[in-house]
């Protein structure tokens, strides 16, 4: 197919009336494009409320066993009956 050939199809193709578009299609679109929305909400907020159940849990975690603290010598016995 050589250029004058693609330009005709391609001006064949543009000269072509357009498809007509149901009458009810932008109320569907809007429809599930809200449904979309949110649902997508719904996600965002439900990651939040695991990352603040996390948070919550990992801080209670450390507070009671305070992994930052040393723990003790096992190494050398106490010192008793002086």
């Amino acid at each position: 197919m050589n250029r004058a050939q693609r330009e005709a199809a391609v001006r064949q193709i543009m000269e072509r009336v357009p498809p007509p578009v149901p009458p009810d299609l932008h109320a569907e679109v809007v429809r599930r494009g809200s449904r979309l929305l949110r649902r997508k909400a719904a996600a965002r907020r439900l990651l939040y409320l695991l990352l603040l159940a996390a948070s919550v849990a990992f801080l209670v975690w450390a507070l009671t066993a305070r992994p930052w603290v040393e723990p003790p010598s096992q190494t050398t016995p106490p010192l008793t009956d002086w």
